[in-house]
């Protein structure tokens, strides 16, 4: 415990170039350091595999980039940790919402330049929370999801004894009908790509903030599908938002369970049998061929 709180003083020193005058765990690995002068920075120490903390670090700066959402400024990261402004908290707000859902409505319409394509200077093995993500070109969504965000994690949860080989199955079947379940075409959305209510921070200056994102070029209705999945406040003035600045495609809503086949197969590799059957429902869910 000792040592994380001198690493994490030491990280933030090295990295803002002032003296800490005072650290604050938060937990195993993240705290709260105070800089000469009163500046409070956040440390976190990288809790995935190498390149966790350079793939954060690439999503964050990428995000901030496109200038419709806020994110934290990054001070700096090595392989163990990652140095970025602190958010001073606030509660969640109707406006706030509305503020966000422009945003992503906005930050989504930037683009990338494939499915797949990893923030700049990001690494092509990346992490969503613990898990390996690994960022691969596409150029057809449908078939980039199936092979890189459906069945690494389908396989991953059969490993492990979360899925039968059956059940399996289930999603080897809506994967093969993804063409004609995608809806209409779209370009490759800049996503933040762990949208949860845990890593949306309602802020003191009224603005919601973004932090610990895996960024790729992605779907847009993924980054949305994960908000409905987990929640958040005032989503539905968040989403009347983002219809206003940038309208879905129509039948967006019936995908929801499609999108959200992503995060709920990566909550099962992790955390387990509960979310598998989740991610079963669904796929099951789906119109039937």
């Amino acid at each position: 415990m000792r040592d994380s709180a001198q690493g994490a003083a030491a990280a933030a020193a090295r990295f803002t170039g002032s003296s800490v005058v005072g650290v604050q765990r938060l937990s195993g690995t993240l705290a709260e350091v105070t800089l000469d002068g009163g500046r409070v920075v956040m440390v976190k120490r990288g809790d995935g595999g190498p390149g966790a903390t350079r793939a954060e670090a690439a999503g964050l700066t990428w995000l901030g980039a496109a200038g419709t959402v806020r994110v934290p400024a990054v001070h700096g990261h090595d392989e163990e940790w990652l140095v970025t402004d602190r958010v001073p908290a606030g509660r969640p707000s109707p406006e706030a919402a509305e503020r966000l859902g422009r945003g992503l409505a906005a930050l989504h319409a930037t683009g990338a330049p494939s499915f797949g394509a990893p923030p700049p200077d990001g690494p092509r093995d990346a992490y969503i929370g613990l898990a390996p993500m690994r960022n691969v070109d596409g150029a057809d969504w449908p078939r980039w999801y199936a092979e890189h965000r459906v069945l690494p994690y389908v396989r991953g949860a059969v490993d492990g004894g979360t899925l039968s080989m059956a059940e399996a199955v289930v999603f080897e079947r809506v994967c093969a009908r993804l063409p004609e379940l995608a809806g209409a075409p779209e370009a490759p959305a800049r996503l933040h790509g762990d949208l949860w209510n845990g890593n949306v921070l309602w802020a003191a200056d009224g603005h919601a903030w973004l932090i610990d994102p895996a960024a790729h070029g992605g779907h847009r209705e993924t980054d949305l599908a994960m908000l409905h999945l987990f929640g958040l406040p005032h989503l539905d003035r968040l989403l009347a938002a983002y219809q206003q600045t940038v309208p879905l495609s129509e039948g967006w809503s019936s995908r929801i369970p499609l999108h959200q086949l992503f995060p709920l197969l990566v909550h099962a590799v992790l955390f387990g049998r509960g979310y598998a059957e989740q991610a079963l429902a669904a796929a099951r869910s789906t119109p039937a061929g």
